[in-house]
């Protein structure tokens, strides 16, 4: 019955409308979206108010990156060795744990630095997990043919999501408590976990030799995967050096909006909806885009749209100006994860696929930790608009290298 409702949804390549396990799965992903615009403006405001200290504020996103690179890998032997249905089941129950346990020293007005610190790591740490999950059942509940659009969607109802949440969460941290902010961000993964529940993933049946090979001899693979295709290697390459530049950007962002430009936390729920409108713009755009031009065309063309973003940022005095430059770089964001998502998962063998995202994610989240920590410092005795020119310098080079790069001409 489970195999044939799986099969079912791929004889209709043509419409993803029919087949419920992508949603099921769509809508579970929608509303946990919700919750994590709450969640997502609600810590560092928190970590403001406690602490007033941009660094602080730095090393909780730079933790937020931690399980990328520290469980990336681990993570994707786990996604391709066991069922992916129970990887996203698991790991949302967690998730829920830790959100309640914030909730709960907020409620008792006992909780530290340090408690937002670690439940925050595990939090990131299922997040990465289930996400990592995520990304490698899409191939096996839909259609190869039906793999970018199925992603743009995903993509299209997240950024909206993104373009009101913040926004709303501005509003409600200003009328109610934070801990009744979190509590819907705690319902969202319930809804989650409840929806995983009747996604229908077929098993996996062991290939041979799969139980008698050792975990270090699967992450060698999955790192020559991901190596030896150089398709996949050089937009890795370039995210890499992306997340540098952005780490320079949000590592210091509401703090600079709070801090320096005066912002209301209604102001900058603002700003972050003004920026996933650039988001939402970006996953309506990239099916025209593909029609177009090639992937890899579209691809290194952004970098220059990103130059462009960073420009305005070094010039915005106002928490709108802030959000116009964000709406830019997000407009970007969007269509390069998009593109670059699709292309990871058409040219990636499926059995191999949790392995390979895990290793491709672990090399790209390198420099966020490092990005932001620098930010952080920086920001507490140099002026914040230094660091968003640092991030438009790699990105102009990031642009003349794939304008020169055979990847330009990539399908």
């Amino acid at each position: 019955m489970e195999s044939k409702q799986v099969i079912e949804g791929r004889e209709e390549p043509t419409s993803l409308w029919k087949n419920k396990n992508f949603l099921f799965l769509w809508g579970g992903s929608t509303v946990q979206s919700i919750g994590m615009q709450m969640y997502t403006l609600a810590i560092p405001l928190l970590i403001y108010s406690m602490t007033e200290s941009a660094l602080a504020m730095s090393a909780m996103r730079a933790i937020d990156f931690f399980p990328n690179i520290f469980l990336g890998i681990i993570a994707g032997v786990l996604v391709d060795r066991m069922n992916r249905k129970r990887m996203m089941r698991w790991t949302s129950l967690i998730s829920i744990m830790a959100s309640l346990g914030i909730i709960m020293l907020l409620v008792s007005n006992t909780i530290q630095l340090w408690h937002l610190y670690i439940l925050g790591f595990v939090l990131s740490s299922a997040g990465y997990t289930f996400g990592n999950a995520h990304h490698s059942v899409m191939p096996q509940i839909v259609s190869k043919e039906q793999l970018t659009s199925a992603n743009a969607r995903l993509s299209f109802v997240n950024t909206f999501i993104q373009t009101v949440g913040p926004g709303l969460a501005g509003i409600l941290l200003g009328i109610v408590t934070t801990a009744s902010v979190l509590s819907i961000y705690t319902m969202s993964l319930i809804i989650l976990f409840i929806c995983v529940e009747f996604v229908q993933v077929p098993e996996k049946k062991p290939r041979k030799g799969e139980q008698a090979r050792s975990w270090t001899r699967e992450m060698k693979e999955g790192w020559r995967e991901l190596f030896q295709n150089k398709t996949l290697l050089t937009p890795t390459i370039t995210i890499i050096f992306i997340n540098l530049a952005m780490s320079l950007v949000i590592g210091v962002l509401v703090f600079y909006a709070a801090d320096q430009l005066h912002a209301s936390e209604k102001e900058i729920g603002l700003m972050f909806s003004i920026s996933s409108l650039g988001g939402l713009l970006g996953a309506l755009a990239v099916k025209p885009l593909r029609k177009k031009f090639n992937r890899g065309r579209i691809f290194t063309s952004f970098r220059l749209v990103d130059v462009i973003a960073m420009v305005l940022l070094i010039f915005a005095n106002t928490w709108w100006l802030l959000g116009i430059g964000l709406a830019i770089r997000t407009f970007s964001t969007v269509i390069s994860n998009i593109i670059y998502l699709a292309i990871r998962q058409e040219v990636t063998p499926n059995h191999m696929l949790g392995r390979v995202a895990g290793t491709a994610s672990m090399f790209m989240k390198l420099t966020l930790p490092f990005g932001l920590f620098i930010a952080g410092i920086w920001a507490e005795w140099l002026p914040v608009p230094l660091l968003f020119i640092f991030s438009a310098a790699i990105f102009l080079t990031l642009f003349l290298w794939l304008s020169r790069h055979s990847f330009r001409k990539v399908a």
